[in-house]
């Protein structure tokens, strides 16, 4: 039996679930942003206690590692880092963007023909954090952060469709009009990601805890006495 934490507060919406074997057991949630930090240990707590599963008898440690929200990043690193050190057991880490494209993927029909996947988190004003997969999950376009304008995505708009989902796509929306600009509701789903963690962990693909940090893409610059993260 393989059970294993996934801890997720990227975003916007934070989760955190219990999988045995890729099958969530059951999951948790906060929606409010700025609660995340106070949220993660007592849901994992509450996840653990009532499904009566022994912390001990977790098999590994998984967080949604970035982009994001720096705050939410941090908690969850730090969190998923503790625990694994502390039960000397592995750690997964899981792009952000790339478990929101693995969860638009997975609406399968739902989906035009020959479309690729836009991913996009707000990162204020006009930038997003995005990047651009195509159906098998492939990279079209590296994760980076771009300041969106009329002519964002032109080039690959005259090739396909693309689909555009995630917080960051409402910035975009008024901006671009092309007829293959395509804008759907999707978040990073929790079967996903218990279902990535589990095939990682077969794989024993596991990150390295002494040389883990967050996915940033980018230096986040403190308004604290200009200090840089």
């Amino acid at each position: 039996m393989s059970v294993i934490l996934n801890i997720d507060t990227a975003t916007e919406i934070a989760n955190v679930s219990i999988a045995k074997n890729g099958i969530v057991l059951e999951s948790i949630s906060n929606e409010n942003q700025k609660d995340h930090a106070a949220f993660l240990q007592p849901a994992i707590h509450l996840l653990l206690s009532k499904n009566k599963i022994s912390i001990h008898e977790l098999v590994a440690i998984a967080v949604v590692n970035g982009p994001g929200s720096y705050t939410g990043l941090r908690v969850a690193m730090a969190s998923a880092k503790g625990l694994s050190y502390a039960l000397s057991k592995p750690l997964i880490t899981v792009n952000t963007l790339e478990l929101m494209a693995a969860s638009a993927i997975a609406l399968g029909d739902k989906n035009p023909i020959g479309a690729i996947f836009c991913p996009m988190i707000d990162a204020r004003r006009m930038e997003v954090f995005t990047a651009l997969y195509n159906a098998n999950l492939q990279l079209q376009l590296d994760p980076c952060a771009m300041v969106i304008n009329e002519s964002s995505f032109a080039e690959q708009l005259s090739q396909q469709p693309i689909i555009f989902f995630g917080n960051g796509s409402e910035k975009l929306k008024p901006v671009i009009k092309h007829a293959d600009a395509l804008f759907m509701s999707i978040s990073a789903d929790v079967t996903v990601l218990s279902e990535k963690t589990y095939g990682l962990y077969q794989q024993e693909k596991f990150t390295d805890l002494a040389y883990s940090e967050p996915f940033y893409i980018k230096a986040f610059y403190s308004t604290q006495k200009g200090q840089q993260y």
